[in-house]
């Protein structure tokens, strides 16, 4: 079984809150929604190193949920570069919620999102001109 992590890691990207109109039929935060704001809170660190400050998503590998969403649960997408390619990056996302009733802190889902950086035509561009830099840890 998989050991998860007790405390996020990376940077925090995105943090709100869940409402009821991201629900199922059961009551619980649809996984489609958590997959969105992870999605945007990685390309919030993907357009960081692309030149153009253009990135698009172009692969979700290793995608797991641990624990489910409760409406009212404040939602955080925490990301980090593990991975650069010439155009590409690899981008670990974790996303928490923290339950304001109970006092809980707990991981919901992680996942490892590809991202491209790419110009005005939406043609890849290389990362390694890019001015910015940023360590991988």
């Amino acid at each position: 079984m998989k050991e998860y992590p007790k405390e996020p890691t990376g940077d925090l990207v995105i943090k709100t809150v869940a409402m009821p109109n991201n629900t199922n039929s059961n009551g619980d935060i649809f996984g489609g929604w958590v997959l969105s704001q992870m999605d945007l809170g990685g390309g919030i660190i993907a357009k960081t190193y692309s030149p153009s400050g253009r990135a698009v998503t172009v692969a979700i590998e290793s995608m797991a949920f641990i624990n489910p969403v409760k409406v009212g649960e404040s939602v955080s997408c925490y990301a980090k570069v593990i991975k650069f390619g010439r155009s590409s990056m690899k981008i670990e996302i974790e996303t928490w919620v923290y339950n304001y009733a109970a006092r809980t802190h707990k991981i919901v889902t992680s996942g490892i999102f590809t991202y491209v950086a790419v110009d005005e035509h939406g043609k890849p561009v290389s990362i390694k001109n890019t001015e910015i830099q940023h360590d991988i840890k």
